[in-house]
């Protein structure tokens, strides 16, 4: 029988969050004229509540991982995330390359997606790459949505990758890495962690493959989690995906400072990411 999940305990902010609204609400009561203090204090709140969940990097507002841990790092790995997948164009040509350089990606797929190229997802799989959840549509809206609506989109792409794959994802990402308050206690409760990354080279929008291998690579070491994109790449000046020329020189870029691509469950192996905070 599996061991039951602990239960989800809030992070600092949010228990701060809970004592303002608390302290507003009390607070005209005790003082009427004091209510512009009250607005102020949940004006100043939410601001703080929104910043962090635009920032992708931010643990803020719970358990995210940015990083491998420290036993990864003495092992000189790193991990490249391919985001927004499959793409019956672009994944082949992926894992082609990382094929050829021997290296281990983790693939943040898009459940819809998955669903409408099933064998493609298998191949990801077959070459000993590891396929996790970037939600089921991939809705600009995702970080918007409150505790019934995170629900309902874990829920359903999580049943749509256990069905396509046999097993289910632990670990998450949110499109651009965008979130709220309501998103880490579904998380726990679907025994997924978050993961957003150390660096990333915004390669849908940025066209000049150069450009996104510097971003990847300035100051890389070992531990980091790399961002790259199957789906939604941008084009380059010849018309190819950017992905696909940066990924053989960031590989080789890899090989030259002694590191090693892993998938994120092998970097994390030994460990069990959702019940614990991973910085």
């Amino acid at each position: 029988m599996p061991h039951p999940l602990p239960a989800w305990r809030p992070p600092v902010l949010l228990k701060a969050s809970l004592a303002c609204h608390l302290l507003a609400a009390a607070l005209p009561l005790a003082v009427p004229a004091a209510w512009p203090w009250a607005v102020t204090l949940l004006v100043v709140n939410h601001a703080v509540l929104t910043a962090a969940g635009l920032w992708p990097r931010s643990h803020w507002l719970g358990q995210n991982m940015t990083r491998l841990p420290a036993a990864a790092i003495a092992r000189r790995e790193i991990a490249l995330t391919i985001d927004d997948g499959p793409d019956p164009e672009v994944t082949p040509a992926v894992l082609d390359l990382l094929d050829a350089a021997g290296a281990r990606a983790t693939f943040f797929c898009i459940a819809d997606r998955a669903a409408a190229h099933p064998a493609l997802l298998q191949e990801i799989l077959r070459r000993g790459h590891s396929v996790q959840n970037h939600t089921q549509r991939h809705s600009h809206r995702f970080s918007l949505l409150g505790p019934r609506g995170f629900e309902r989109e874990i829920r359903t792409s999580q049943a749509s990758f256990t069905r396509l794959t046999g097993s289910a994802p632990t670990l998450f990402r949110a499109p651009a890495g965008f979130r709220n308050p309501f998103l880490a206690p579904v998380l726990h409760r679907h025994g997924l962690a978050l993961v957003s990354w150390t660096r990333r080279g915004f390669d849908t929008r940025e066209r000049d493959p150069a450009r996104v291998l510097e971003r990847l690579t300035d100051g890389l070491a070992a531990g980091d989690i790399l961002l790259l994109h199957d789906g939604h790449a941008a084009r380059s000046a010849a018309g190819r995906p950017v992905v696909l020329e940066v990924l053989p020189r960031l590989l080789q870029r890899c090989a030259a400072a002694g590191l090693r691509p892993v998938t994120l469950p092998e970097a994390l192996a030994g460990r069990e990411p959702p019940l614990e905070t991973i910085r």
